[in-house]
């Protein structure tokens, strides 16, 4: 028999899936998610896994529940791990009782994995506290989802209203102006704050703020959608003194990131510590060459040569792989010199126990010559595994400086699966507020997935383009587009510094919330 595990995903943050829940899907055989589940957290299951879609849950439209019962039940049956994962956690309004109940009258194995549920999440990162020392002993859960047509409420709403502490709705913007009419209606005071929070915990929440008396109205005017909670108390009131997520200095800002899929995540991760949405759209996928056999003899020559010269981290990791499988390590590398262009690429070549004995200050191609030119490579020999389409001027100088140089090919950047139309709408609507690029081949790949270079600047007219350095700057121009930022330093941390500094420098300072 298998067993189920009913997991609670959080409120959409991926970084507050419990360490268990990641552990959960980590080992399943099939996985259930709906609607505010967050998909990225998928990451974390099994490529192989089965991954079914439940779709949206709202009033009218509800998945049938018996069907994921037996969904739930079957793939058990049949020997499979199986994960329930569900928005929040999955017994705060989340009908996780009833599925654990069906799975238990089954027979079959479970566990309930609680999740931070969003009563409490969605609150906090919207500043707002659900309890307070001062301001409110009690909180609320209530759910918004219940049908208020009907003759009778199973709500006792002369209690809620005369609630000293916070009052916090779920599922209930669709039914924001019965929930006001009806607390207002048993005495609740029109001046009690009310905050709605849609996407909390996302890189696209937005806040907005009011008071029982104006806020259907603002709601109205600013279109307020599901998924939205609404908290209703005077902690409402610390949402200008704490509100820490939305207050970041690129919040609210959608950021293409242009990097392989393996070194995107450092990028996005920087992106989103200062507040931004990355949006993944990797133009380069790194395989291994053609064929081995030039760096197979470098490797098993190393000892003729006097300098190893590493232009990028994907090259240290190719050679080093490499290095391992011809059945040596680093002893090989004894005598050798290492120059690394920058100190990314150094910090990767320490990795595998190496230290580089020159690293320039400028992080480019020029900068090696430079730095190769004050240590003196006259009659010396020197080994670079690189990609297979690089510039061609390191090797070139170097040669011109005496030096006998072996260009290897560690591995080649190809152009992966775009899903170009997406793309092309995401630009039109001007949803993507920046496009970034690490390198030429990104600018190269990126611009070759559009029908015609006028297209291209049609598209990307509204979009602030951003390079890591000078020579990404210069492949971008020479596709007819114009280069807004550009790091001081050829490194990823620069490049989100740069954009923070274009961000504060040129646009007005905003309030975020949802009017």
């Amino acid at each position: 028999m298998g067993k189920v595990f009913i997991v609670g995903a959080g409120p959409g943050d991926p970084g507050l899936l419990t360490l268990k829940g990641k552990a959960c899907l980590a080992q399943a055989d099939v996985v259930l998610f709906d609607y505010l589940a967050n998909p990225a957290l998928l990451e974390f299951a099994p490529p192989e896994a089965e991954k079914i879609y439940l779709g949206r849950r709202g009033r009218g439209a509800y998945e049938n529940q018996d069907a994921i019962n037996r969904l739930l039940v079957n793939n058990a049956r049949e020997g499979k791990c199986v994960v329930r994962l569900k928005g929040g956690d999955p017994f705060v309004f989340g009908r996780g009782g009833e599925e654990a109940e069906v799975v238990a009258e089954a027979g079959l194995a479970y566990e309930v994995v609680p999740g931070v549920t969003s009563a409490v999440a969605v609150p906090a990162y919207a500043g707002i506290p659900v309890t307070h020392r001062t301001l409110a002993s009690t909180v609320t859960f209530v759910t918004g989802h219940e049908d208020l047509t009907k003759p009778e409420s199973v709500l006792e709403w002369p209690r809620l209203a005369t609630v000293d502490g916070t009052l916090v709705f779920l599922m209930g913007v669709k039914n924001l102006p019965s929930i006001v009419e009806k607390l207002l209606a048993e005495g609740k005071e029109p001046h009690t704050p009310v905050a709605l929070i849609r996407w909390g915990t996302y890189m696209r929440q937005r806040s907005l703020t009011g008071t029982l008396a104006d806020i259907v109205e603002k709601a109205k005017c600013a279109n307020v959608q599901p998924p939205t909670v609404i908290v209703i108390g005077a902690v409402v009131g610390l949402r200008d003194r704490l509100d820490w997520f939305e207050q970041r200095p690129l919040f609210g800002k959608r950021i293409l990131v242009t990097r392989p899929k393996h070194q995107a995540p450092a990028f996005s991760h920087l992106l989103e510590e200062y507040g931004a949405e990355p949006v993944d759209c990797a133009t380069l996928a790194i395989v291994p060459p053609d064929s081995w056999q030039a760096m197979d003899e470098s490797i098993a020559t190393l000892s003729t040569y006097q300098w190893l010269v590493f232009t990028s981290v994907n090259g240290v990791r190719a050679f080093m792989e490499r290095l391992k499988i011809s059945g040596r390590d680093i002893r090989s590398l004894a005598g050798l010199r290492l120059c690394c262009i920058g100190p990314r690429t150094a910090e990767e070549a320490s990795l595998f126990g190496i230290h580089a004995d020159c690293v320039p200050d400028e992080y480019q191609a020029e900068g090696v010559i430079e730095a190769l030119k004050q240590a003196g490579v006259d009659g010396q020999r020197i080994l670079i595994p690189r990609a297979e389409v690089a510039r061609e001027i390191l090797p070139q100088q170097l040669r011109e400086m005496g030096a006998t140089v072996d260009v290897v090919t560690a591995y080649r950047a190809i152009p992966p699966f775009v899903d170009i139309e997406q793309l092309k709408r995401q630009l039109l609507e001007q949803t993507i507020h920046f496009l970034t690029f690490a390198s030429s081949s990104t600018v190269r790949n990126f611009c070759q997935l559009f029908d015609s270079q006028e297209e291209l600047k049609q598209l990307a007219m509204h979009t602030t383009i951003a390079c890591i350095g000078p020579i990404t700057a210069k492949t971008v121009e020479e596709y007819g587009l114009s280069v807004d930022i550009m790091a001081k330093e050829n490194t990823i941390p620069a490049l989100a510094e740069a954009i923070v500094q274009y961000v504060q420098q040129n646009e007005p300072v905003e309030g975020m919330c949802l009017g």
